[in-house]
């Protein structure tokens, strides 16, 4: 089997990570591509954190911010995982990868093509595998998660978040208004339905960011990230005993990156 293949991730947020951390443990190495702000609220198990800290580790993986393409190689051999600012995909043309993978998670195709490698896959609605992508592997929570579809789609954006604890679209807060997000909460913090976990702030403007069911603060977006109104900023667990889940990659990333595993390891094959 081939494991010097070059993979590109497009997207290194919670589900992207997922991925990123199941191919480095089978041995196959990733360049990660981000945009400048990335917005992931799970920013404890997230590598693409590291393009504002420089370096971040994901349990016992560690991501590096680089600054061009080819740098990415030296990372590789350190064992680490490269995070290259890139939010066009400049360097899928410039290290021609085996295979890209899009893992951005818009719900929507924001540019990736067939055409960008031999093998492209793409995670969740948005893509038609056989015409956007090689293929595409199922994001929604549920008997068909983590399905390979070679022909066909993913399913639509229900807009309604997976039950988790008997909570769905209550477990996930938006923004209120719009402005800069002041913490006065962290990831891991165990919060209490109305107490305040941070503030959005526009000028003379304090609107306060309200936890709306108890559990523990799971995702929340980086302090002084300029949202919109109803920007997605923050997560709430309410399983009470579920605390070390606010920083392990989730069962749902771990079993889209099995699938993507399964992709690349078939792949490689050839």
């Amino acid at each position: 089997m081939k494991k010097d293949l070059l993979i590109i991730v497009r997207g290194g947020g919670d589900l992207a990570t997922g991925i990123i951390y199941r191919l480095k443990k089978a041995g196959f190495d990733a360049l990660v591509l981000e945009t400048t702000k990335p917005a992931a609220i799970r920013r404890q198990v997230s590598f693409c954190e590291a393009v504002y800290t420089g370096n971040w580790k994901v349990e016992d993986m560690e991501a590096v911010r680089i600054e061009k393409p080819e740098d990415c190689f030296r990372v590789f051999e350190e064992g680490k995982i490269p995070v290259l600012i890139d939010p066009e995909g400049t360097a899928i043309k410039t290290l021609k990868p085996d295979i890209v993978v899009d893992a951005i998670i818009a719900k929507r195709n924001l540019g990736t093509t067939i055409d960008m490698a031999p093998m492209t896959v793409a995670v969740g609605p948005g893509f038609e595998a056989g015409k956007d992508v090689t293929c595409v592997v199922e994001s929604m929570r549920g008997h068909n998660l983590g399905r390979i579809f070679w022909e066909g789609c993913a399913l639509p954006d229900t807009k309604t978040p997976g039950n988790i604890g008997g909570y769905t679209k209550e477990r996930v807060i938006h923004a209120a208004a719009e402005g800069m997000v002041e913490a006065t909460k962290e990831i891991g913090d165990w919060v209490e339905p109305g107490d305040v976990m941070g503030y959005i702030v526009n000028g003379e403007e304090r609107t306060p960011i309200l936890a709306t069911i108890p559990g523990f603060i799971r995702g929340l977006i980086r302090e002084g990230y300029q949202v919109t109104k109803g920007f997605k900023i923050a997560d709430i667990d309410p399983r009470s005993g579920e605390w070390k889940n606010c920083f392990t990659i989730s069962d749902k990333s771990r079993s889209i990156g099995g699938s993507v595993l399964e992709v690349v390891s078939g792949y490689a094959r050839l």
